[in-house]
This record gives structure tokens, sequence and C-alpha cells, in this order.
């Protein structure tokens, strides 16, 4: 699944491509999940630092395992406000996310877009027309680095959300 923040990008382009995890990168995580826009919360520079990479000529792009909708905690509805919240709170610290890829799986489903698994990550190299081999990808979990990594993408922990544990 895909939410667009803007317009499709021409395969024939050279972009700068990055691509982050949603909870525990840019936002708060919750052992509970992110259930509704009063439960995002940003994690202090987060969104700052989206907008450095945009000024550094980065195409930003979220992927985000959100099995919540596949367990009923909350709808597709309430997923578009809170990513709008998002979306807002970056325009206000001067960026932007450009995708928001998603996966409304839950955990024992048998997709191919629920990290690890590559789906997500392969269509994000289709949508903007890159191989992903050597793209950033940022998480906080070892499901996000075993994707980037299984499509030579480059994986790049934070010590934020789970990133310690993950560390560990």
């Amino acid at each position: 699944m895909v939410q667009l923040a803007s317009e499709a990008v021409t395969p024939t382009r050279a972009i700068k491509l990055i691509v982050l995890d949603r909870d525990g990168v840019i936002n708060h995580d919750s052992e509970r999940f992110i259930k509704s826009p009063d439960e995002w919360r940003p994690i202090p520079g987060s969104l700052e630092a989206i907008a450095r990479l945009n000024h550094a000529g980065f195409r930003v792009v979220v992927a985000t395992n959100q099995s919540g909708i596949g367990r009923g905690l909350f709808d597709m509805g309430t997923l578009n406000a809170i990513h709008d919240k998002m979306h807002r709170a970056l325009a206000l610290a001067g960026g932007r996310v450009d995708a928001v890829f998603y996966c409304p799986h839950t955990g024992d489903s048998q997709c191919e877009c629920r990290k690890p698994k590559t789906g997500m990550l392969r269509e994000i190299g289709v949508r903007y027309g890159v191989d992903m081999t050597g793209v950033p990808c940022v998480g906080d979990s070892l499901r996000d680095l075993m994707a980037a990594a299984a499509v030579a993408a480059q994986p790049m922990l934070v010590l934020t959300g789970k990133g310690e544990k993950t560390l560990r």
C-alpha cells in the first residue's frame, strides 16, 4: 500500500533517495501501537533532520509496518489522519515526506510487503525508478535492517525507538 504526498517521479531522472521507518525513527513508538493522531508524537529533532535531508536534495520516503489495521485497532481513515498530522508537522519544520508506503497486514500473514520481507522496498524502487542498491534505509529494528540488506540497500540503525535494544 502507498500514500503519495507529491507527484510521481519520472524514472529517467536520477534522484537521491532515503527510506525511513516511521515508529521509533520519526515518532515515538508504543507497545500498544500508535492508534490515533493524538498518540503520534515526533521524536525531538526528527522533523528537523528530515528537513535537512530535503534541503540536501533527498527524496524522503517512509516504509512502515502498520499491523494495527489488520488487528482492527484502527482503520484507514485513522491512518490517513495520523499521516496528515505527520505531514503538517514536517511542513512547519520546513520538511516533507514524499510518500508513505505501508503494510496493513498482521505478522502471521503471508504477505510480501511486511518487513523483514522486501515487498515495500522493491515497490519503492519501482515507483521511483531506482535500483535500491546502496539506498540508505533507516530503522530501529532488526526487521528494518534485514529488509534493507535483502535488497542490497544500506541499512542504518538509529538508537531511538527499539534501536538500543536492537544494537544489543
